[in-house]
């Protein structure tokens, strides 16, 4: 008499069983593990591939030199060619801010003769292409004035910190003790790269270069003036990066990261 089916069937479903019971057992190759999730309300403003959630702004003329600004290996690069006849030449971020923290690499050459600089909280007139508002300088040719805050609203266009007034009275002396600075041809340090730290709380702006203090500028009284309030600037509005008339100039940004600063203060390094 055959036997009957479900015992034939029987130690298939016992061994299926048995595997899956012993699953939590059997040792995997470990995955690759997820990238560290970011710290609350940091803003990313560049995603290393495309410039995506920038604009660049410039005179009509200069129309055709707007690929200045590019993306090359992972960097947000500005490159002007000798002898090019231009204006200003900005990479405007789409969205704005207030109080914050912003954190970005820098990498320089000797080569360079011309000047850069980061806006903060200003704002771009395309009647009249131009930029308002506080920048931090950029200058290759001279990088001990890196970090130094220079007004570009009109009506203001002096220096906020040092207090020096025109641009021509920028002095190296005036430059922090311990100022460091790195271009990425200088033998000794290969492609280096330059951290810049700029915090904006209230009327106060702080700058730090590669850890070293720079400017402390209380702009009470300057930036919520009438000149700046005109323009809507100094205390709210768009990070920019420069391309500055004149001169040949080849920068590069990277992790250029922003972070909301709240009533608390925090300005940690």
């Amino acid at each position: 008499m055959p036997r009957d089916p479900v015992f034939f069937v029987y130690p298939a479903v016992l061994a299926l069983v048995w595997s899956l019971a012993c699953v939590d057992s059997v040792a995997f190759p470990d995955e690759p593990s997820a990238a560290p999730p970011k710290p609350a309300g940091e803003i990313s403003l560049f995603d290393g591939v495309t410039l995506n959630g920038w604009t660049v702004k410039c005179r009509p003329q200069d129309g055709d030199k707007r690929h200045y600004w590019k993306v090359v290996d992972g960097t947000i690069t500005a490159e002007v060619p000798p002898n090019s006849n231009h204006g200003y030449i900005w990479l405007v971020s789409e969205q704005e801010f207030g109080d914050f923290e912003l954190r970005v690499k820098v990498q320089t050459y000797s080569t360079s003769t011309g000047n850069s600089g980061i806006q903060i909280r200003s704002r771009y007139d395309d009647a009249t292409h131009y930029m308002d508002g506080p920048q931090v300088d950029i200058n290759p040719p001279g990088p001990w004035r890196c970090g130094f805050i220079y007004d570009e609203t009109r009506g203001a266009q002096v220096w906020l910190w040092p207090d020096v007034g025109r641009p021509a009275n920028a002095k190296p002396e005036l430059a922090p003790a311990g100022w460091k600075w790195y271009h990425a041809d200088f033998p000794e340090i290969r492609d280096a790269w330059n951290d810049i730290r700029v915090v904006c709380q209230g009327l106060r702006i702080q700058t730090w270069v590669n850890g070293v203090p720079v400017a402390d500028y209380d702009g009470t009284g300057r930036l919520d003036d009438e000149f700046h309030r005109k323009r809507n600037v100094g205390i709210r509005g768009h990070i920019a990066l420069q391309i500055h008339p004149g001169g040949t100039l080849l920068i590069r940004f990277k992790d250029i990261v922003v972070r909301p600063v709240g009533e608390t203060g925090d300005t940690r390094p």
